[in-house]
Order: C-alpha cells, then structure tokens, then sequence
C-alpha cells in the first residue's frame, strides 16, 4: 500500500489516509510517499519512496529500535517549527491564537533527569530505555540527550538490577544529576526489608559513589545532600521527585515568568513542586508557594530559610484539583504562577477566572489542556498576549511552553 503522509500526530506519527481511514505510519514526515503493510491501522516498518526535504540521517546508532525518542529523523529547524504549530493548531481547536515566539531547544547530552528500566536475564541483567511501543528494554551504549554523568552509572544500575530486581518484574531507575553527584530512586523489584539486602544496595552506593540512593520509597544511602539550586536557595528535593528536565530548559521557563509577571510585589506560585520558581522569584517579590505533595512544600521551606536575602516564602500544602483557591484567597497578589501537571489546571483555572489578579504566568507540558484553560481565561476577559515554546525533551514529542495572561482593564 502505497500512501501519502498529511501530518503528523500528537506523538509524532505520521498520518494518512487508507482505504479503511486513518493510518498511522512510524518515522515518516508530511508529504512523504511511503509503502508498508498496515496493520491494525498502523504501518511499523514503511519504506520512503519519497523523503521529505526535512528528512536527516538520524545521529544516534540505537534510534531505530529505542522508544526513547521520536524525532530524531526530523531536521532540527522542522521539530521546532512542528512544536510551534502543535501549540497554533491547540489554541485555535479553542478559538484562540497568539504570537509563538521561536522555540527555545536544549541541547544534546543536557537531560540531567530520566528514568531508565533494568530486568534480569537468564544471562545477567538489560539496563536501557524501552524499545518503541513495547516493553522490551534496548541497552544503550551510548545516549545523545542524556548527560555524560547519567551514562556514567549504567555500571551501577546494572549491579542494583542483579541485586534488587526479581526474574519476572521490572525495576524503574529515576537517575537524577544533583549538586552532589547521582541521585538514584528505584521503584519496583525486591523490597529492601531483607537486611542482607539493604545492607548489599548501600554497599553499591558507596562504592559507585551515589549522592542517594532509595529504594521502594525507603531510603538506602544518603551519603551527600542531594541538591538542587534554585535561584540562590539550594533545595533538597525528595527522591524521585520532579525536576526540570534540563538546566537549560528550566532557565529559559523562568525567564519566561519573569518576561510575563515583570516585578511584581506579591506573587502567587501554584503546583510550586520543589520551589523551582517560587525560590527564585522571592529574591524580589514575596511569594505564597502552594504545592499538592507535603514533601515537596517542606523541601522548599527548608531550603528558603536557609538562604537569607531572600523576601517572605510562604508554604501551603494542599491539593489544587480538589481545593483550588478562591477568588477571595487569591485577592491581593499582583501576579499568579501555574504549573500543573498534563492534566491541566480545569479547577484552579476556574477559580483564577474569577478574580481580578492583573497578570498570570502560565507554565505547561500539554499544549491540549493548555488550551483548554486558556479558552476559560479568555472568556473572563484575560488576554493571551504570547506563548514561549520550550523543547527540553529533544527529539521527542513532547512539548513546553510559558504564557502570559494579563487583564487589560486592570492598572499595574
């Protein structure tokens, strides 16, 4: 079957039309010509009888077979004009449009966050990304988005995968780059309530020199503070716990905040996480930071009364799905900071259309719910003045950004 692709799909599919409808077709871009067997409306493995002129020799020796990205066929300049449509074609499904700015993209080997799979074989252990679509786990010799740092304990995750993981199950390594060196959070496998065990996994981090290591929630070894810098305050996360994904990428977000709420004196950062932005914009505002997770919000406190200089942080922990603030909560903030998760800030975003807080920093990872709250901001009279798009998963589908909302009729 011989087809022509009209667009790609949220996940970076290619997309045509069959006889029997939509196809999906992997690795191939608008306006090929392609052929393949399609299978259950997808076609896997197609050949490209006509390349598209954006088409490229992929960098990296593992792309074909690991899941770990989606675009690396894709020439730089047509990932990041592909991202900045996602967000034109989201906001218009809304009735909406704003300038997108050019994309901001991080570069190769600056993920200093990423969650690779280990399992244990007949013959030893796999440690790698999952293949595409699939659950086997690809090795990988070689990384080009993760830092050399991550690379450097595979040797170690692979000793953790023989001690830890069981022959049927699986064991996710959250590998995240601190200040101190590695800190590791693995879920899954063999709980560390066997002492001969734990006491085996806190051996491994010593002599793999771990900042952390946990295991199942339990901590195993902190041998370093494993920290995180946020403005001038060096946070402690919890393991595991949400981080930017790259350095370059939470800079260029923050610099977008900063663009849309200018110098405000009192700020109000919701889903604050860690304290990502709250800690760095009370180097100039006071901020009410407010975060789901009670770790996080402790972290956070931690670390903003550790650093002097800074203006008043306030901490709340509470769940912004099911008690989002109220109008009357959020009287007296000059701006407001969001950054929810995928699914969107629905409630929240209802509670912030009603009240008069003149400037909004929107920070997303999901230009479709994106859209969908900045459609109910914009029916209460909010203007979406423009969207910064911020490619931190290079190569991938994913995609970033930071908005600015303003009401006009209001003074600042």
């Amino acid at each position: 079957m011989r087809l022509t692709i009209d667009r790609l799909s949220l996940h970076a599919d290619g997309v045509a039309t069959g006889p029997e409808g939509r196809v999906h077709v992997a690795m191939a871009l608008p306006g090929e010509e392609v052929e393949g067997e399609i299978a259950g409306g997808r076609i896997e493995a197609p050949r490209i009888v006509t390349p598209s002129a954006a088409r490229v020799r992929p960098p990296c020796a593992h792309y074909r077979a690991c899941g770990g990205c989606a675009l690396q066929h894709a020439s730089d300049d047509f990932v990041a004009g592909w991202k900045a449509d996602v967000v034109r074609v989201a906001l218009a499904g809304q009735g909406l449009e704003a300038p997108v700015a050019a994309v901001e993209t991080s570069p190769p080997r600056s993920r200093r966050r990423a969650t690779l799979a280990g399992r244990r074989t007949k013959k030893g252990t796999l440690v790698g990304f999952h293949a595409r679509a699939s659950g086997t786990v690809i090795e990988i010799a070689d990384c080009l988005i993760l830092r050399p740092e991550l690379m450097a304990a595979l040797p170690a995750l692979h000793a953790a995968t023989a001690l830890g993981a069981s022959r049927k199950g699986e064991v996710a390594f959250t590998l995240t780059l601190s200040e101190a060196g590695l800190d590791v959070a693995a879920q899954g496998g063999k709980k560390p309530d066997d002492p001969a065990l734990f006491e085996a996994l806190a051996g491994l981090a010593r002599s793999h020199d771990l900042a952390r290591l946990s295991w199942n929630g339990e901590t195993v070894a902190a041998r370093r503070p494993a920290a995180q810098q946020f403005g001038r305050a060096h946070v402690v996360p919890p393991a595991g716990a949400f981080l930017q994904a790259t350095a370059e990428g939470e800079a260029a977000l923050l610099a977008g905040v900063r663009a849309a709420i200018g110098a405000p004196a009192r700020v109000a950062d919701l889903f604050a996480g860690a304290g990502t932005f709250a800690l760095a914009l009370a180097e100039t505002a006071e901020v009410h930071a407010v975060e789901g997770e009670a770790a996080m919000v402790a972290a956070m406190d931690q670390a903003w009364r550790a650093t002097s200089g800074l203006k008043h942080l306030g901490t709340e922990a509470r769940d912004l799905f099911r008690r989002p603030l109220l109008p009357d909560e959020l009287a007296g903030y000059d701006a407001i900071v969001i950054d929810p998760p995928r699914a969107g800030a629905e409630a929240q975003v209802a509670q912030i259309a009603r009240s008069q807080v003149p400037l909004l920093a929107y920070v997303s990872c999901n230009p479709v719910t994106f859209a969908r709250d900045a459609r109910v901001l914009a029916g209460a009279s909010y203007v979406l003045d423009w969207v910064r798009v911020v490619d931190q998963f290079r190569w991938s589908a994913h995609v970033e950004l930071v908005a600015r909302f303003r009401l006009p009729h209001i003074p600042r």
